[in-house]
């Protein structure tokens, strides 16, 4: 299969397919030019902490700013993780539960309206984010931790826990983060604000359709200075063969989700550059434990086991991408787990499904085709593998998300950021009571995994949080939830004149420190 996508792409390079022209605007007196970049899927919305994953983001993340900012391309690999100033220029810990932000003066919102403290107040409010009939329930898992947020001037904040976290400052740079307008929020409503937010980003929205484009043009007024880039297109483009073909002829300046397979091909033409990272997230298997077949924990253990995850690497992904130490990475510094692995043990699999009394009952993976880089090869690689050990297991592609988790699933794919660096950040967010797997009951076996992450949330002491999190670990690993494939890589192919670096998350800095365009 590799073979004959490769052939394809190549000829769709020499002989590109009719692409529609790039939207034209008009360019009166401003020479800066257009920036278009052509992506397998674009977010439903651009409510920032509604669109929690990689293409929400990778739109997001040029309209909206955070208090705080994580350096990213601090770092050579693009995943530092120094915060610095943003909308806010200082902060300072009263306490273990409460934090005193100071506010940028003088930045506007797409609107007009200065940033002040009542629109960070409205951002974190209980109705919005963390409490129990939020708007936003997905916003629990960051936020859940707040008391209160509360304006003491109309450049401070107080944010209070409601216990000490010692990573509220890392939250603020996060996910779930990103400061709205409180006016347009309140006169627009929920799910207009959705479609056409303001916020204080260097673009603001022009027109969102999910099947076909997001527009964005500079915001002048923004206070890092003026952008580079007079209109921002991300055009929604499913096949590969189509991004890669627009690339070559012009229609686009930068495409995602370039295979490992394809980085030669592409790179190859003397005017595009490919440019890849190791992202900060883990492609996962999420079992559902309500399916007869899977609610024994052995059988998910046996599909855990079966998998020869370097295979996977190496076949799909030439190297590029890695298999980490379980859902524990070394960007947690002193709270990382040394000397664990994912075992590959197809003896032991077949131990466990005959222990177990399975009898060849149907097992369904469902993915979607194009979501996931590489999700409908790494599916047909599984399948096999899972066979190799008696499961009786086949591949169901589907068309959306809805359809990858509803009625009668088994098992879906599914991908894990890490938004803080720290346990709390990722498995956490994803796997606790307030994620969404808990959420919907595809994991009820959880109450072991549960206790150590409270505890985890509450504790200070070093040591103390680091044996509560190999205490989540364990129980995660063995009532198999899910289970990790690899840390995939992200490959985006640009062109050579423009001056633009990746980070290790999907987020697409686009800001006038990350964007430049020289000749061509």
């Amino acid at each position: 299969m590799t073979i004959s996508r490769r052939r394809f792409l190549e000829g769709a390079a020499v002989a590109p397919v009719l692409l529609s022209a790039p939207l034209a605007f008009a360019a009166g007196d401003d020479s800066r030019p257009n920036f278009t970049v052509a992506v397998a899927d674009l977010p439903a919305t651009l409510e920032p902490a509604r669109e929690l994953s990689n293409v929400g983001t990778r739109v997001t993340y040029s309209i909206f700013d955070t208090l705080i900012r994580r350096d990213f391309l601090g770092a050579p690999d693009g995943g530092g993780s120094e915060l610095k100033p943003h909308l806010a220029t200082k902060w300072e810990r009263v306490s273990p539960q409460e934090l005193v932000v100071t506010l940028r003066q003088g930045v506007k919102f797409h609107n007009g309206d200065e940033l002040t403290s009542e629109d960070v107040a409205y951002t974190f409010r209980e109705g919005r984010l963390w409490g129990e009939k939020a708007q936003i329930p997905g916003g629990r898992p960051y936020f859940g931790i707040l008391a209160s947020v509360e304006p003491i001037d109309r450049y401070t904040v107080r944010f209070r826990t409601k216990v000490a976290d010692v990573l509220l400052e890392q939250r603020l740079a996060s996910w779930c983060a990103w400061i709205v307008n409180k006016r347009a929020y309140e006169s627009m409503g929920f799910e207009a604000y959705s479609r056409k937010p303001v916020a204080t980003g260097p673009y603001r929205v022009v027109s969102h359709a999910a099947a076909d484009a997001t527009v964005l043009e500079a915001f002048d007024d923004y206070f890092m200075g003026k952008p580079t880039a007079k209109r921002v297109t991300f055009k929604r483009v499913p096949e590969l063969a189509a991004r890669v073909a627009g690339l070559v002829a012009g229609d686009y300046d930068l495409i995602t989700n370039v295979p490992p397979d394809q980085m030669g091909v592409v790179g190859g033409y003397k005017d595009i550059d490919v440019r890849s990272v190791v992202l900060a997230n883990v492609h996962v298997l999420a079992f559902n434990e309500q399916d007869k077949v899977l609610a024994d924990k052995r059988v998910r253990q046996a599909l855990c086991l079966a998998i020869d995850r370097q295979k996977l690497v190496d076949t799909l992904w030439q190297g590029t991408a890695e298999v980490p130490a379980s859902h524990n990475f070394p960007e947690y510094g002193p709270m990382y787990v040394e000397g664990r692995k994912l075992p590959y043990d197809p003896e032991k699999a077949k131990a466990l499904l005959k222990e177990a009394g399975y009898k060849g009952e149907p097992v369904v993976y469902r993915t979607q085709a194009n979501y996931y880089t590489n999700a409908l090869e790494a599916g047909q690689i599984l399948i096999e593998q899972w066979k190799a050990v008696g499961i009786n297991a086949s591949l169901q592609v589907v068309e959306n998300s809805a359809q990858l988790r509803g009625p009668g699933v088994q098992i879906f794919n599914w991908s894990n950021s890490t938004r803080l660096p720290d346990p709390l950040g990722s498995i956490w967010v994803a796997w606790g009571p307030a994620g969404e797997i808990q959420v919907s009951k595809f994991w009820t076996s959880a109450a072991a995994f549960n206790k150590a992450g409270t505890a985890l949330e509450a504790e200070i002491d070093p040591a103390k949080r680091k044996a509560l999190f190999t205490e989540m670990l364990d129980a995660w690993e063995d009532e198999a939830p899910a289970t990790i494939l690899y840390q995939p890589s992200e490959a985006y192919a640009i062109r050579k004149s423009i001056g633009w670096r990746p980070t290790t998350f999907y987020f697409m800095d686009l800001r006038p420190d990350n964007l430049s365009f020289g000749k061509a």
